[in-house]
């Protein structure tokens, strides 16, 4: 692993896959014998969050947790595996190496498929096996690829959703060989139930929060009715849920914000500080993420993936309207199948930042860089 400072801001966003994928018959009978064996689940620390009760309310959900000092570790991936024949092997590799780490929590933030692949509900049983096999708990954002793309195949995107809230977010607990307890959207604010892979969780004094946002503009210019009607809807939910995590970090005594969803939103230029917002996420950060940035004495650290490169930076640091507070990681995602190691400190002073990386290179995958 490679330990990185700050990046430069986002390069320009990875080009989506616009011709079907090739039949390799062959090679993926070839590539099929390489497989990882399985991996004996190590003893991890539990977490300051315990389980709720059964039946618990939103009074109990929303009980401080304890907390206690001390650097928080976790891994954060996404955007593979995309090649369902070339991919699998070198993704089964890094799911190793990541359990290798012993992450207590992972975080894939979307795009479990490429856009154009398969939206069955055999794909995603798929990759709910490969997200068990992470040996600590796993935590999985939706990505545009996961479901609004299903439209360039035929299948109905909305469809698709409920499918995949049922798949992977029917309990309050994450994936993974060893889940932890999650509090969802959906148990705590009754007027956004549907939202149930909006979830938030607090390890020791770091509150974690997923809000479910698709690149690369959260469907807000789609030609559907319905899907605009659904964006908006989304976006309003976001708001909500980001509003009350922010007050819940306060109440909480919480000393640091990880935020981590799927799109992009952010734009700038390599090793400039100031960046800017898409004009497709203005809403969202001018109603919710810069009020809330700007009122908080928290370090955030906002995590996403879509563009496939990877940076960790400030990009808005000199921006016009700065956010000093705010660090961002974009993953690295496919044909660049790596992970990132990220720690929390929440008592870094500087020159010290509060998050620290280090990238878990696997020798495996497709594209060896990162960028």
């Amino acid at each position: 692993m490679a330990e990185h400072g700050a990046a430069g801001a986002r390069a320009r966003r990875w080009p989506r896959r616009l011709g079907r994928r090739l039949a390799q018959s062959g090679i993926a009978a070839l590539l099929g014998l390489v497989v990882l064996p399985a991996l004996a689940a190590p003893s991890l620390p539990a977490l300051t969050a315990p389980p709720l009760p059964a039946g618990a309310g939103q009074q109990a959900a929303r009980r401080p947790l304890p907390a206690a000092a001390g650097v928080v570790d976790f891994v954060a991936f996404g955007d593979m595996p995309y090649d369902r024949f070339r991919s699998i092997p070198a993704y089964r590799h890094l799911i190793g190496l990541i359990n290798a780490v012993a992450p207590r929590v992972a975080i894939h933030v979307g795009d479990f498929k490429d856009g154009l692949g398969d939206c069955s509900d055999a794909v995603y049983a798929e990759q709910a096996a490969f997200f068990d096999l992470i040996a600590g708990a796993l935590v999985y954002t939706p990505g545009d690829n996961d479901w609004f793309d299903c439209a360039r195949l035929g299948d109905d995107p909305l469809q698709r959703l409920a499918a995949l809230r049922q798949r992977f977010f029917a309990r309050p607990q994450s994936l993974g060989r060893q889940p932890i307890a999650v509090e969802r959207q959906s148990d705590l604010q009754p007027e956004h139930a549907i939202y149930r892979e909006n979830l938030r969780w607090q390890q020791q004094q770091v509150l974690f929060v997923t809000f479910h946002t698709v690149g690369p503009d959260d469907g807000a210019d789609v030609g559907n009715d319905a899907l605009r009607a659904e964006s908006r809807a989304r976006r309003q939910a976001n708001i909500a849920w980001l509003r009350d995590s922010f007050a819940q970090a306060t109440r909480r005594g919480a000393r640091a914000l990880v935020l981590a969803t799927q799109a992009g939103m952010l734009e700038g230029v390599r090793g400039d500080r100031s960046g800017w917002v898409t004009p497709a996420f203005e809403g969202l950060w001018r109603d919710a993420l810069r009020p809330l940035l700007d009122a908080s004495p928290l370090p955030v650290l906002l995590v996403h993936g879509d563009g496939h490169h990877f940076h960790f930076d400030q990009p808005l640091r000199g921006a016009a309207h700065p956010l000093p507070r705010l660090w961002r990681l974009e993953v690295p995602g496919d044909p660049r199948l790596h992970a990132v190691k990220v720690s929390v400190d929440p008592d870094a002073r500087p020159p010290r930042a509060p998050f620290r990386v280090e990238t878990i290179w696997n020798p495996m995958s497709l594209d060896p860089k990162l960028r």
